[in-house]
């Protein structure tokens, strides 16, 4: 537990901060000790990243002031909050795509003379020291998002900070990765390092946090020791109102499989390089196909197969069926045409174009279908449709045209599930759909993924979490090193059966 009489090294006082003429934080009084993990919670939209973006050096305050180690300060850069020790590990990651791992960690740090070897062999070191498996010579562009997260937490080590932002650190990260990272956590705060730590995971935060700030609606809401506060008090805190337990509760055991309907689609020894080999597995209507494994377990590239946006070997590649027709998709337009959405678990690499407005994101969607190339659509009846999603998915925002980049998170990726529903696909892939979602907004993705079988879609869903794959899978399929090594009903499905499948 950390000193309650530590000295306080940031505070803010009355923090307002709006856009457009809408605060996104006001009045927000929050301090944060040395040597305390203090994790700010809250619902997407409720103002964690616009708060900590301020201390980071990303927004100035439109009004009130931000004091560190007591002196009134205003940064107007991220390098000029990191010259006072504070780093920020965004929950979309910041690298340089064209940049091999060793070159985005010490990056800012070159010499006049640079030894790529020498970056190398030190990269590796340290991120052996954080028991990251990433290899340094990889390019940041091949790498999937957990990996991603893991480079982004070590170039914040590296800069040796004394003020550690972690945005949905552990949303991508297996259970292994989050203890190893939980382990770092400690480390860095018996060093005397202050850490903010923003999460949707509730329980993460009730175990390693010393104390919890809860927002809503950009106000601060409460600020306790979290050994003050349990889950029922957070959520309730968070939302206003008492949400059922049924989320990840015992009820998603209770409930009845959905029936198989026509095989949607089929993938018979399916292989690509080293990522995918001899993958075989169907997707039928009116279910919701739950798809598990581990880190480098291949399951995204699978689905990524079947959607076009990766090929697969030229020689042995395996076959894909759509309703019994053999399919060579070439790029994701001929998959879309056909009724297959793919939903990234990269909002912000593949699902967006961020500086554009949310109505124009969504009916992107609807364009890139193309089933008719010489039809008109009038920019009202684009409006009217875009309007539309944005009400079912109940995007959070002050108008259709604000600009997705000034959406919180949870809200992107309800315009990146939209974007594909506007297309009305009958095979719906979503990659991680609740990364970095508030349990609202979990919730309600969830009630589109059921909704969305019940009509009779095929839908797939990847998760790195296991409650989320019992709670809304009909069958589970496990993957492991390139192929499907388990297949089971949720009635014969437990967490343990399937680690012990995505393992041994």
């Amino acid at each position: 537990m950390a000193d309650p009489h530590a000295a306080e090294i940031v505070r803010f006082r009355k923090a307002t901060k709006a856009f457009a003429g809408n605060a996104a934080v006001r009045d927000v009084d929050f301090t944060l000790r040395q040597g305390e993990v203090h994790a700010l919670l809250g619902e997407n939209g409720a103002g964690k990243s616009t708060l900590t973006k301020v201390l980071a050096g990303l927004y100035p305050l439109t009004s009130g002031e931000m004091l560190i180690d007591g002196k009134p300060v205003g940064f107007s850069s991220p390098a000029d909050a990191m010259k006072h020790g504070i780093a920020m590990v965004f929950q979309e990651t910041n690298l340089i795509p064209s940049m091999n791992v060793a070159q985005n960690i010490f990056l800012g740090e070159e010499s006049f003379f640079n030894r790529l070897r020498g970056i190398n062999i030190k990269a590796q070191q340290h991120l052996q020291r954080l028991n990251f498996h990433v290899e340094p010579t990889a390019l940041v562009s091949t790498l999937g998002a957990a990996k991603k997260q893991m480079v982004e937490i070590a170039r914040a080590v590296h800069h040796k900070a004394r003020i550690f932002i972690f945005d949905e650190p552990t949303a991508t990260l297996t259970p292994e990765e989050k203890q190893h990272f939980f382990a770092l956590v400690e480390r860095l705060k018996g060093e005397g390092a202050s850490i903010i730590f923003i999460s949707h995971a509730l329980e993460e935060a009730l175990s390693i946090a010393d104390r919890i700030s809860v927002l809503r609606d950009g106000a601060l809401i409460v600020t306790d020791d979290a050994r003050n506060l349990t889950r029922e008090k957070i959520v309730q805190a968070m939302v206003g109102r008492q949400l059922t337990d049924t989320l990840y509760g015992d009820d998603a055991a209770k409930r009845v499989a959905r029936r198989p309907g026509e095989k949607v689609l089929a993938l018979e020894n399916v292989s690509m390089g080293k990522a995918v080999r001899s993958a075989t597995l169907s997707v039928f209507a009116g279910q919701v196909t739950g798809l598990f494994g581990l880190v480098g377990a291949g399951r995204t590239e699978m689905m990524k197969i079947a959607a076009g946006v990766l090929k697969r070997d030229f020689f042995h590649g395996g076959r894909i069926t759509l309703r019994g027709e053999v399919v060579h998709f070439r790029v994701p337009r001929q998959a879309v045409r056909r009724g297959v959405a793919y939903i990234t678990e990269d909002r912000k690499l593949d699902g967006l174009f961020d500086t554009m407005g949310i109505a124009q994101n969504v009916f992107l969607g609807k364009l890139a279908k193309g089933s008719n190339p010489v039809s008109v659509i009038g920019l009202g009846e684009a409006r009217r449709q875009s309007a539309e999603w944005i009400e079912t998915m109940k995007v959070r925002t002050i108008g259709a045209n604000a600009r997705v980049v000034e959406l919180s998170g949870g809200n992107q990726q309800k315009v990146v599930i939209a974007k594909s529903l506007i297309q009305a696909p009958s095979l719906i892939i979503f990659d991680e759909p609740t990364r970095g979602v508030d349990v609202g907004a979990i919730a309600e993705i969830h009630q589109i993924i059921e909704r969305l079988a019940d009509a009779g879609a095929a839908v797939v869903v990847i998760s790195s979490y296991l409650p989320e794959i019992l709670n809304l899978s009909d069958r589970i399929l496990v993957a492991r090193q390139g192929r499907i090594v388990g297949e089971m009903t949720i009635d014969e499905a437990s967490e343990e059966k399937i680690m012990y499948a995505a393992v041994h």
